[in-house]
């Protein structure tokens, strides 16, 4: 598919320009009732998706969705109303909506808009926007590909449970009394399947998706089909094994979630109500000296990318850890106020963040591990982010002499992030671009495996 950018971008300006006159619309009416400040925000998005199970059309949905909130201060005191309606006598009911609750609501010392010096004074092109002018019969077409690559792999394969393309596209926006008024707009697409094989009366699932804001850029239909099938079969047999202490791989899909507990332990609300078991560990080495991470918000088509956060301030790149060290937090103003620093852009979380890897492939990764477990798979949440004992069910992959042996299922890792972190033995090269956190497969020298 080709696309004229000029179009796009002149399609793009008028969808920001529209959404503006609502922000700002919401924005006036709350300074005609007095309010002491008030902030605006508004997302907008429509797209269509498609599902196939097992060869045969289960749905055809075209989505829409838009809300505008708006936050109305009167002094300390906060009051917030939505609306899904952008007429004008909706829009004048919200904003009175949220000033009657912040006449009523409890002051907090801590309540307020975000510094002005730190609102984004410059909106980068970072080229977010690629629609896929997507018709049902074509998506109908992409998902049988993936569909049929799937089921005709080969033996081991028993169905396809659900085969999906998405084609999204969004905007975001923001406006505020400090004078803020700013809109992007932004694309998403993706394709996924979803296989169950069997063998000798047991049966496993397994999955593969792409994602990318150009549809160009996914992977192919039958491709993704392969991926699942591959990663399905590849788990029949699965045995149980003894409990031990072993070095164990996080494979690179699931590693991400990894990280994503060390953003959640340095994230301001778990900060400043003590629920973190990395309170007050900023300047401290909570990593081996080889582990680095960096938040790169402005990567050109980058699925996290973002020119402002949910407060409408600079995005920038940053070090969250360099060699080892901490080096700060993941906060928005709000709870920056509450630990007296500066707020770092990540109202709403963090964009690209990304671990450094060493010049290592998975294969290298599991030869130097030798002997252990490769995690594919994790079930539930047994995190206590206070003290950071972590435990979960897990598959995936039994390791000897440096060779994947068999898969092995039904088996719960364990330990504590803290010490995880600490032992991160490396990372490789096999970076996995799908999600707001990127990072290669983790090899962490020891867990406790419990099975049978």
């Amino acid at each position: 598919m080709r696309y004229n950018r000029a179009l796009t971008m002149n399609d793009s300006n008028q969808l920001i320009e529209q959404s503006l006159a609502v922000l700002q619309s919401a924005i006036e009416r709350a300074k005609k009732l007095g309010v002491s400040a008030a902030v605006a925000a508004l997302s907008t998005g429509g797209g269509l998706s498609v599902t196939v199970r097992n060869g045969e059309l289960e749905s055809i949905e075209h989505h829409e969705d838009k809300a505008l909130s708006l936050s109305a201060y009167r002094g300390k005191r906060k009051g917030t109303a939505t609306t899904t309606d952008f007429s004008p006598q909706s829009i004048e009911d919200t904003v009175a909506a949220a000033d009657r609750i912040a006449q009523h609501a409890e002051a907090d010392p801590y309540a307020g808009l975000i510094d002005p010096t730190y609102l984004a004074q410059e909106i980068p092109d970072l080229d977010l926007d690629y629609p896929w002018n997507l018709e049902p019969d074509a998506a109908i077409e992409l998902v049988k590909r993936c569909d049929t690559a799937a089921r005709e792999f080969g033996s081991g394969v028993e169905q396809t449970d659900d085969v999906s393309v998405t084609q999204h596209r969004g905007l975001r926006g923001y406006a505020s009394t400090d004078g803020f008024a700013q809109a992007y707009v932004g694309s998403r697409h993706s394709l996924s399947c979803v296989v169950v094989g069997k063998s000798e009366g047991a049966m496993q699932r397994g999955y593969w998706y792409t994602v990318s804001r150009n549809a160009n850029e996914l992977e192919a239909p039958e491709d993704v089909g392969v991926a699942a099938a591959k990663r399905t079969v590849a788990k029949l047999g699965a045995r149980k094994i003894p409990t031990e202490k072993v070095p164990v791989i996080f494979e690179a899909p699931v590693a991400g979630g990894l990280i994503g507990h060390l953003v959640s332990a340095v994230s301001g609300g778990n900060l400043y109500r003590k629920a973190s078991f990395l309170v007050d560990s900023a300047g401290q080495m909570i990593f081996p000296e080889h582990v680095s991470i960096t938040e790169r918000p402005h990567l050109p088509r980058g699925l996290g990318s973002s020119p402002f956060d949910g407060e409408g301030a600079q995005t920038s790149d940053r070090s969250l850890v360099d060699k080892g060290v901490l080096t700060g937090y993941v906060l928005g103003s709000y709870s920056a106020r509450r630990l007296d620093l500066p707020p770092t852009g990540n109202a709403g979380g963090v964009h690209n963040l990304t671990i450094a890897h060493q010049q290592l492939s998975f294969a290298e990764l599991v030869r130097q591990m030798g002997r252990g477990l490769i995690v594919t798979d994790l079930m539930g949440f047994g995190i206590n982010m206070v003290t950071g004992d972590y435990s979960r069910g897990a598959s995936g992959f039994w390791v000897e002499n440096g060779e994947v042996a068999y898969p092995v299922e039904e088996i719960t890792i364990a330990g504590n992030l803290a010490d995880m972190f600490k032992h991160i033995v490396a990372c490789a090269d096999d970076v996995d671009l799908r999600g707001n956190i990127r990072s290669g497969s983790i090899l962490l020298e020891s867990l406790t495996v419990a099975g049978s």
